[in-house]
C-alpha cells in the first residue's frame, strides 16, 4: 500500500501528494482543536459541561447557557483559533521563504509594524471609520516594516541573519513609536491600545472581531496553502529553483505578501501576540517533516491550539483577573527563541 495520498482538482488544475501520516496528524489535531474549543467554552466563572455546551451550540440548551456560550464565550474561542492559525501560517511561510528557523512575524518586526498601523488607526480614525477597516491599517503597517526590513538588509542579497537582527531593531523602534501615540491619546483610546499591544482577545464579539477577521482568512489561508508548494522548490536555492522553470522572484513576492497579510489581519484583531508564528512551525516539522503541503495546515492547527490553551490559562488561572493571552505566549516563546538562537549560533 502506498504511503501517499494524491489530492487532485480539475478546476483549477492542481494536485498535492500527502503522506498518510500527515493526513492522520492533521485529523488528530483538528479533533484536538474542536475538543479544546468545547472544553474551553465550558470553563469559566460558571462551569458548563461539554454536553451542555454542545446542546447550546445546536440550540437545545437552556436559555442561560445559550447566552453564556453563544454570546459571551464562543466568539472569544473562535477568535483565538483564527488568530493562532493565521500567525502560525504566516510564520511557517516566512521560515521557508527566508530559509531561517528564527524567522517569524514578531522576530522580523512585522508584528510591531502591524501594531503601529492599528494604533494609528485608533488614534486618527477611531470613532470615525468602521472597525472592519482596521485590518487594512494593520496590513499596511506590516507592509511598511517589511519594505524597510528588505531595504536595510540588502547587501548583495538579503542575509537571513541580517534580517533577523535588523528586524529585532525595527521591532523595538516601531514599538516605541506606538507607545508614543498611546501616551498622546485620550484615556479611553490609550487603554484600548495598551490592551491591544499586550496581545489580548478579551471582550471579543461576533460583529467586531469574528466577522472582521473571517473574510480575510477565508481568502488568505486557502491562497497561501495553494502557493505553499512553491516554498518546497525555493528551499532548494534560487539557482536550482530557477532551473526547474519556477518564477522565483514572482513566487517569493506573492508568498511574502500573503504571509504579511495573514499576520497583519490577525494582529488587527488579536493584538501583538508574540511567538506563536515561531513555535508552531517548528512543532509541525517534528510531526510531519518540512514538506509544505502538509506543514502549513499542521502549523495552522498547532497555532490555533497554542493560542486556545494560552487564552484559557489567561482567563482562568488568575480569575477574576483576565490576563492577556500574549503574556503567556511570550512567557513560553521567549525561552524557545533563546534556545533556537543558541542552537543555530554557528550557522
Amino acid at each position: 500500500m502506498s504511503k501517499y495520498k494524491t489530492i487532485r482538482w480539475e478546476k483549477p488544475k492542481l494536485s498535492y501528494l500527502l503522506e498518510h501520516k500527515t493526513l492522520w496528524t492533521t485529523l488528530i489535531l483538528l479533533l484536538l482543536c474542536i475538543a479544546g474549543a468545547i472544553l474551553s467554552t465550558g470553563i469559566g466563572s460558571q462551569f458548563i459541561s461539554p454536553v451542555e455546551v454542545v446542546k447550546s451550540l445546536i440550540g437545545k440548551g437552556s436559555a442561560m447557557h445559550e447566552v453564556i456560550v453563544l454570546k459571551l464565550r464562543l466568539p472569544r474561542i473562535v477568535v483565538a483559533i483564527l488568530v493562532g492559525a493565521a500567525l502560525a501560517s504566516a510564520g511557517a511561510v516566512l521560515q521557508g521563504l527566508i530559509r531561517n528557523p528564527l524567522a517569524s512575524p514578531d522576530v522580523t518586526g512585522i508584528t510591531e509594524g502591524a501594531s503601529l498601523g492599528t494604533v494609528l488607526f485608533l488614534f486618527l480614525l477611531g470613532g470615525h471609520v468602521s472597525v472592519h477597516w482596521m485590518p487594512v491599517a494593520s496590513i499596511f503597517g506590516a507592509y511598511a516594516v517589511t519594505v524597510i526590513l528588505y531595504l536595510l538588509s540588502w547587501k548583495n542579497g538579503a542575509s537571513p541573519l541580517r534580517m533577523v537582527l535588523i528586524g529585532t531593531g525595527l521591532s523595538a523602534a516601531f514599538k516605541s513609536i506606538s507607545y508614543m501615540f498611546i501616551i498622546a491619546s485620550p484615556y479611553f483610546l490609550a487603554d484600548r491600545a495598551m490592551t491591544f499591544m499586550t496581545g489580548s482577545i478579551y471582550g471579543s464579539s461576533w460583529e467586531k472581531d469574528v466577522y472582521t477577521l473571517l473574510p480575510w482568512l477565508i481568502v488568505l489561508l486557502p491562497a497561501t496553502w495553494l502557493m505553499a508548494r512553491h516554498v518546497n522548490v525555493q528551499a532548494l536555492g534560487d539557482d536550482v529553483a530557477g532551473s526547474t522553470g519556477a518564477s522565483v522572484q514572482r513566487q517569493r513576492l506573492i508568498l511574502l505578501l500573503l504571509s504579511v497579510s495573514l499576520a497583519g489581519a490577525a494582529i488587527a484583531v488579536g493584538g501583538a501576540i508574540a511567538f506563536v508564528g515561531l513555535m508552531a512551525p517548528h512543532m509541525a516539522r517534528k510531526l510531519v517533516g518540512s514538506s509544505f503541503g502538509g506543514l502549513l495546515p499542521v502549523s495552522a492547527l498547532i497555532g490555533a491550539v497554542i493560542l486556545l490553551v494560552s487564552d484559557l490559562v489567561a482567563r482562568t488561572v488568575f480569575a477574576p483577573l483576565d490576563i492577556p493571552a500574549g503574556v503567556f505566549t511570550a512567557a513560553i516563546g521567549a525561552p524557545f527563541f533563546l534556545y533556537m538562537l543558541y542552537r543555530h549560533r554557528n550557522q
